[in-house]
């Protein structure tokens, strides 16, 4: 039987044929491509030639082409558009690629041939010095230097470490169709907008409710129904329904896998010859060590916290005002926030919804990145897909030529993971041939109704500008080495690229051009758009502190040398430890934090700030030369979008800005200055 994940993807775009691969062809394709990748492998160790750029380092760049090519369909669509049988191969393929791993990044003989390039400094271009560096770095941390017990002992580790990632995740997305908050009095819908009370409708009844209305545990649920929903009881429920994720007492429930997951990542850390996981983890990051870390986020904890302290006051006084006395709580938040948000600045964001149509934002979107970059988004009208939802375009330069696909997967569904993110299909190289990226994004977005198009809140458009961003980083690559492409550089700098394009959604000069009504066409009113400008910094308190919560949570995790018995003990020491306030939550709870415990985020989830401390020093560029400005959108592609890790990352910063970051900039872009 042909296996079209085998076979070269032969349509007009070298796209995964969607249509014509089955569930029972990724097995014997992994099992196919790991064999072909072993080979490839000892192929470079049986040259029998002086180790040199070409016959190691550029030979184990060009392997396992296969194997990348069928994870990447295989792994996209488990996140994506996931079932059982999915999640079942995921499971029995995870030790099998964890070994396959181990086996070349732990293989001495490669090993030594790798550190003879590395030592030789033969004569090599800019770019290929900056990737032996990379390969070399990367070995040594995953213990190339290691003895064989050790080696042994490191390989059991990562096969478990990988299981546990993937049960996380799998347990996580179970608990969140698990929940279901069932109302059968329409009086009980009191404040929920239409769309959300639709929405709960088609949830009902694709679980054969035939009366009431049904929602879950997912953000898109969530966020609207605590801020609209009348009924406090209800908000208290579906808000414990989405952070008691991971910790019921089910199948389902991930405290184990944590535990394990954090003992497992010590010893390994302990193993490689360092004091925790966090040292491990921040190798060749930006911030470089903890204690920088720490710096940055005690540096806004203390301002976001005050400010946070002066959003409660406001809220209690109302909650007071109203003629009620109880406390405020974690799911009253969104609610009176939205309250004093109408009462001081008479604006809510519902009034900006009608605007902010998906196919509006889309646009403005691509219209940015043609502004700033000389390209273009051509839509695809024939191509293969994993899901009728999904759409293509075509990005095209000045002359012409394709820069890369790129595919979009915008709207919520149950066999999607929650979140939104951007990942790739095919990275840009020109090595093996000059080969362009395949990219997409995947968000949870409403969906459009019999009456409306998916309309948006701020949120969902930042969201959208925020996963272009990231798919700009990978369109508009331009290296020569895939391991250097794209969105392959650290942690800490891969969400620059992202947050920088949300400064454009933010912007009035862009709102003003693109945000029209759905039904009408009219722009945004001066009137409403003044009210939003007016509310730019409201709630900043809240999003900052929830924010640095999790961050503080993630860097304990990955530093403490102590065992624990307890999670929810756990976290209320770290909370205790850093006064945070009671009416506010982290962002995620452990037993639900994907980003560190299945995402790839361990000890990095702090990023973004540091990646907003850039964004918002870089973007005061376009607020100064006007923001579309071709000189600097130029400066922008050369030194940030299209160099990927080829360069050092902080000289091409100074390069595009002028100067390095400054934090203070954050904090005024925040109102927390």
């Amino acid at each position: 039987m042909k296996n079209p994940l085998l076979e070269n993807f032969d349509n007009e775009y070298g796209m995964p044929p969607f249509e014509l691969i089955k569930e029972d062809h990724y097995i014997p394709a992994f099992k196919t491509a790991i064999k072909e990748h072993a080979e490839e492998i000892k192929l470079i160790l049986d040259n029998k030639e002086e180790p040199d750029f070409e016959n190691t380092i550029n030979a184990l760049e060009k392997s396992g082409e296969l194997l990348s090519k069928v994870s990447r369909v295989f792994y996209n669509l488990l996140s994506a558009h996931s079932n059982d049988n999915l999640n079942n191969i995921a499971s029995e393929i995870s030790p099998l690629l964890s070994r396959h791993n181990d086996s070349i990044s732990l293989n001495q003989e490669l090993f030594v041939k790798i550190n003879k390039v590395y030592e030789s400094q033969e004569n090599l271009d800019d770019e290929q010095k900056r990737l032996v560096k990379v390969i070399f770095d990367n070995f040594k941390l995953r213990g190339a230097l290691l003895d064989n017990t050790q080696r042994e002992d490191l390989k059991t580790m990562n096969e478990k470490l990988s299981s546990l990632s993937l049960k996380f995740n799998q347990n996580t997305l179970k608990e969140t169709n698990n929940f279901k908050l069932l109302i059968n009095h329409s009086s009980d819908l009191d404040g929920l907008p239409e769309d959300l009370i639709e929405l709960g409708k088609k949830q009902a009844e694709a679980e054969d409710i035939k009366n009431g209305w049904l929602f879950k545990a997912s953000r898109e649920n969530l966020y609207p129904f605590l801020t609209f929903s009348k009924n406090r009881n209800l908000r208290e429920k579906i808000y414990k329904g989405y952070v008691l994720r991971g910790k019921n007492k089910n199948s389902e429930n991930n405290e184990h896998h944590i535990k394990e997951m954090f003992s497992l990542r010590k010893q390994k850390a302990k193993l490689l010859g360092f004091d925790c996981h966090a040292d491990l983890a921040l190798q060749n990051s930006m911030a470089e060590t903890t204690t920088n870390v720490i710096d940055l986020l005690d540096q806004v904890w203390k301002p976001a916290k005050k400010r946070a302290n002066q959003e409660i006051s406001e809220m209690q006084t109302l909650i007071q005002k109203e003629g009620n006395n109880f406390e405020l709580e974690p799911w009253d938040w969104w609610f009176y926030s939205e309250k004093v948000r109408k009462e001081k600045y008479d604006f809510s964001e519902e009034d900006m919804r009608p605007f902010l149509s998906l196919e509006n934002i889309r646009e403005a979107a691509f219209t940015t990145a043609e502004r700033l970059f000389d390209i273009k988004f051509i839509k695809l009208d024939k191509f293969p897909k994993y899901h009728e939802e999904v759409e293509a375009f075509k990005v095209v330069d000045e002359k012409k030529n394709i820069v890369g696909i790129f595919l979009t997967d915008y709207y919520v569904r149950s066999s999607k993971q929650g979140g939104a993110w951007m990942t790739s299909y095919r990275d840009q190289s020109k090595n093996n041939g000059n080969k362009y990226p395949l990219i997409i994004n995947v968000c949870n977005f409403p969906k459009p109704t019999k009456n409306k198009p998916s309309l948006l809140n701020f949120e969902h458009a930042i969201t959208l500008f925020h996963e272009f961003g990231h798919a700009l980083h990978g369109l508009l690559s331009d290296v020569t080495y895939p391991s250097l492409s794209g969105t392959s550089v650290p942690r800490d700098f891969v969400e620059f690229p992202s947050q920088m394009m949300e400064n454009w959604i933010r912007n009035p000069e862009v709102l003003n051009e693109f945000a029209c009504h759905f039904e009408t066409g009219e722009k945004i009113p001066k009137e409403l758009m003044d009210k939003y400008l007016n509310c730019q910094k409201f709630n900043q308190g809240f999003a900052t502190t929830e924010y640095i919560t999790a961050s503080y949570l993630d860097l304990a995790w990955h530093t403490t040398n102590n065992d624990v018995d307890n999670i929810s003990d756990f976290e209320d020491q770290l909370y205790k430890k850093i006064s945070k306030p009671k009416e506010i939550d982290s962002r995620y709870g452990s037993t639900y934090f994907n980003h560190i415990f299945s995402g790839g985020y361990s000890s990095s989830y702090y990023s973004y700030m540091w990646s907003e401390v850039l964004d918002s020093s870089a973007f005061e560029v376009f607020e100064k030369n006007g923001i579309y400005d071709k000189d600097s959108g130029k400066k922008l592609k050369e030194f940030v979008y299209s160099s990927g890790n080829s360069k050092d990352l902080m000289e091409q910063f100074i390069k595009f800005n002028g100067k390095e970051p400054d934090p203070q900039r954050l904090l005024e872009k925040r109102g927390l200055a």
